[in-house]
């Protein structure tokens, strides 16, 4: 495990992902780019902007979605954050920080990324710099009644809570987590 291993997989990854469309493609292409162009493109401290990695966490019954009111985006948006030196693999961060921000032991990530999204935000370096999330989905466990499994809040949340897909909270980013949901629901069906 090193950041070169967590770059070459992301690389990996974004080659071999077939995009669900031109703009995802072009966003594509653009990762591609920046990873090229820098070593430690992964890494948050890579201040002009930096790789993260997400996952939208559905229930078995892929009819709840996990989704967590995210304290500086003030949103409800799916699980994830920053790419970590020991983290293996892009798949790893996604998955990791997943499991980190729900409490969830045991997650099955998709086979690829799902979805891309470029957004600006003032992160843990407390300097703007743009986010370029790799998105996976990934389904809990079932439980033994077919509930959402039962979760815990870590301390970079403001609240974690099941969703139905068809009834988000009113504060959810509506400009992305359908179209993640969607992207979601159809790699994992």
């Amino acid at each position: 495990m090193s950041v070169s291993s967590l770059h070459a997989s992301t690389v990996a990854a974004l080659e071999s992902w077939g995009a669900p469309g031109a703009e995802q493609d072009s966003l594509r292409h653009t990762y591609l780019a920046f990873l090229a162009a820098s070593p430690d493109a992964c890494l948050r401290a890579s201040e002009p902007g930096h790789i993260t990695a997400s996952a939208i966490v559905f229930d078995a019954t892929l009819r709840h979605v996990l989704l967590t009111l995210h304290p500086r985006v003030g949103k409800w948006i799916q699980l994830g954050g920053h790419c970590e030196p020991d983290d293996a693999t892009i798949a790893d961060a996604a998955a990791r920080e997943a499991g980190e921000e729900s409490g969830i032991a045991t997650l099955h990530l998709s086979s690829s990324p799902v979805h891309l999204h470029t957004h600006p935000i003032t992160c843990s370096l407390g300097l703007p710099t743009r986010h370029l999330d790799v998105r996976y989905a990934a389904v809990a466990e079932p439980t033994p009644d077919g509930s959402p499994p039962p979760i815990v809040r870590s301390d970079e949340s403001i609240d974690l809570a099941w969703w139905s897909i068809d009834a988000l909270p009113d504060n959810a980013d509506n400009a992305d987590v359908p179209e993640l949901i969607r992207q979601g629901l159809d790699v994992l069906r």
